[in-house]
């Protein structure tokens, strides 16, 4: 953490559906927290999500669903702008809003790999270069998986790698183990697990 009131502040953004929160969430909010030095962390659950084919889980309950996986970690905050804005969530407003609350700080985008590989065809991508710097997660490489994240030439100062253990795990086989009635304590956290359960989600995709 910064502790020199001189010192920009260090805000990380790190945006998702979270549909539901998992250990690799959890891991790649403990990276970004101690590798990046970071004075806050913004989690900020999608709204309208203009890349995803199929529809997310209620915003209510996901933005319950992190409460629960985080709201014991000082330095993050639950952020639900992108819920509360109307039209799809594009980062480039978020981080666009947060410059302008925060015109001090420096903001830090925690992305993952795969995200990073596509980060052309976001929404006003290049100017989101100029609002943040972004921060790739990687989870480690296995055979017949995608190659490293190379940023663009002429701009590799605006990013930087978070390196993560490898980590097998995602919202979407979560999902498709509850629907099949499987276990899933090893995947989130019990909270979390008691949250799905006790509102019976997931239980068909």
């Amino acid at each position: 953490m910064t502790d020199s009131a001189s010192t920009p502040r260090r805000i990380g953004v790190f945006g998702g559906a979270f549909d539901p929160p998992h250990i690799a969430h959890a891991a790649l909010v403990r990276a970004a927290l101690d590798d990046l030095s970071l004075d806050e962390l913004r989690l900020v659950p999608t709204g309208q999500a203009w890349h995803k084919a199929r529809p997310l889980t209620q915003a209510e309950h996901r933005v319950a669903m992190c409460q629960l996986a985080f709201g014991h970690i000082p330095a993050v905050m639950v952020d639900t702008r992108e819920i509360r804005r109307s039209g799809p969530s594009y980062t480039v407003d978020t981080l666009r809003e947060l410059s302008a609350e925060f015109p001090n700080a420096e903001l830090y985008l925690i992305i993952g790999g795969d995200q990073a590989r596509a980060l052309s065809r976001w929404h006003n991508w290049q100017e989101i270069l100029s609002l943040a710097i972004i921060c790739v997660a990687e989870r480690g490489y296995l055979t017949g998986a995608n190659p490293p994240f190379m940023a663009p030439i002429g701009s590799e100062s605006r990013f930087r790698q978070l390196l993560l253990p490898v980590m097998p795990v995602s919202a979407t086989e979560i999902r498709s183990r509850i629907a099949a009635q499987h276990s899933v304590a090893t995947l989130v956290f019990e909270p979390v697990a008691r949250y799905i359960y006790d509102h019976h989600l997931y239980q068909t995709i």
